[in-house]
């Protein structure tokens, strides 16, 4: 049934390829990945819960998230998926696995994401910014109330901090954070912010590709070096010129990753 209460967009036909978005920017973000692959690929783009078409309709959490997001794929039959998770998107996509098992999905591409959000003392691979869960809970306690003034921060923290971004770009990221409800926003980073897939990485069950943006003023090199002496097999490819966002600011390139996931090709990327 929870499969039913996510809002899915989808396009084209062949090898599924599922898409998972990141915090308060919903499926649209993958408009670019959707128009040039359809051709190549089935793409599957929810909305999850909290964002968008879905909204409220499901509860705010990534183990829900990664629940419905299963059940669209049983109802659909998808099998030999690639999964690719940006962000937030990640982590769902990691409690995905972990709860179901990799049964339909062959391989997992990461954007630009940690496995485990806050920092602590056994841990400095969290936010570039030193994001704590005692700074979280700060965050939390006025994320509504601050609301007015946050869109234009996140939307300018996607993007490679020392490169300039296109105006059209950052205009389009602002409106779509703008448009999400922070009521709804609150619960869903307390999920995230609470994640911590380390273990799980270690004994990841299938391929995984991290796209890693060089530039992202979220996460740093030290993760990406985590990942490479943790993640078995681990694919890492590095985006020069991009921040936390290399499937918006280097589309072609990424798309070419995509692609050749999905074709099962040597990596060109």
């Amino acid at each position: 049934m929870s499969g039913q209460l996510l809002h899915i967009r989808e396009e084209g036909a062949g090898r599924p390829l599922v898409m998972i978005h990141g915090w308060s920017c919903p499926g649209q973000f993958f408009q670019g990945q959707m128009d040039a692959l359809k051709s190549h690929a089935h793409c599957i783009v929810p909305d999850l819960p909290g964002h968008r078409k879905t909204g409220g309709r499901l509860p705010l959490s990534i183990e829900s998230a990664a629940d419905a997001v299963h059940a669209s794929l049983e109802e659909r039959d998808v099998r030999n998926a690639v999964l690719c998770g940006w962000s937030m998107g990640a982590l769902v996509s990691y409690a995905m696995l972990e709860r179901h098992g990799s049964g339909r999905i062959a391989s997992v591409v990461a954007i630009d994401m940690s496995p485990k959000v806050l920092n602590s003392e056994d841990w400095r691979n969290g936010t570039i910014s030193g994001l704590t869960a005692e700074l979280n809970a700060h965050v939390l306690d006025v994320m509504v109330a601050d609301w007015a003034r946050l869109p234009g921060r996140i939307a300018r923290r996607l993007f490679a901090d020392d490169l300039p971004t296109d105006p059209e770009l950052l205009a389009f990221a602002t409106a779509q954070i703008e448009a999400a409800d922070p009521a709804l926003l609150k619960p869903m980073w307390a999920s995230l912010t609470a994640q911590d897939f380390r273990p799980f990485l270690k004994e990841f069950p299938v391929p995984l590709h991290l796209a890693a943006g060089l530039r992202s003023q979220l996460y740093g090199p030290a993760v990406h070096r985590w990942h490479q002496e943790h993640v078995p097999g681990l694919h890492l490819h590095q985006f020069e010129s991009s921040g936390h966002a290399p499937h918006l600011e280097e589309p072609a390139r990424f798309n070419r990753l995509l692609l050749d996931v999905i074709r099962g090709k040597p990596i060109r990327c």
